[in-house]
């Protein structure tokens, strides 16, 4: 009997070392999915100026349609925290605050939406967009 129960303590010794692994473990993947939820710090450079290069850039620059109307011009991170001839494009920190989100989430009258005479920029560009502007609309 008493071999039997040196036997089943070491079972047990053994099972609760891996259940306290496997707590340790879940803990430690629980961490890892909480830093997979945060997201990714937007780059302009690199997410968000290819956005406004194909999108938006042919009537925001020194010539184009947009830029004589506006005064605004999208070739540099500079340009576009200028903003227009009429106010500010991008509020840090605050995209519902931003002149810039309004008009690309087509929240203003129909005939300044951006892009103008063109279809939407997608949900995934808008939303680049926004966290960029979330994150301070840095010029990184």
């Amino acid at each position: 009997m008493t071999r039997w129960l040196r036997g089943f303590t070491a079972v047990v010794a053994v099972l609760a070392a891996g259940t306290m692994s496997l707590s340790f473990d879940a803990v430690a993947q629980s961490g890892k999915s909480r830093q997979k939820q945060r997201p990714p710090t937007v780059s302009f450079k690199e997410d968000i100026f290819p956005i406004l290069k194909g999108r938006c850039l042919d009537c925001h620059q020194p010539g184009g349609a947009g830029f004589d109307a506006s005064g605004l011009d999208l070739r540099t991170h500079a340009g576009l925290m200028k903003g227009t001839k009429f106010g500010p494009m991008v509020v840090k920190g605050d995209p519902d605050g931003s002149s810039l989100m309004a008009l690309l989430d087509w929240r203003v009258k129909p005939e300044i939406r951006m892009p103008h005479g063109m279809k939407k920029l997608s949900t995934c560009d808008r939303d680049a967009i926004r966290h960029w502007i979330q994150e301070g609309a840095l010029d990184n």
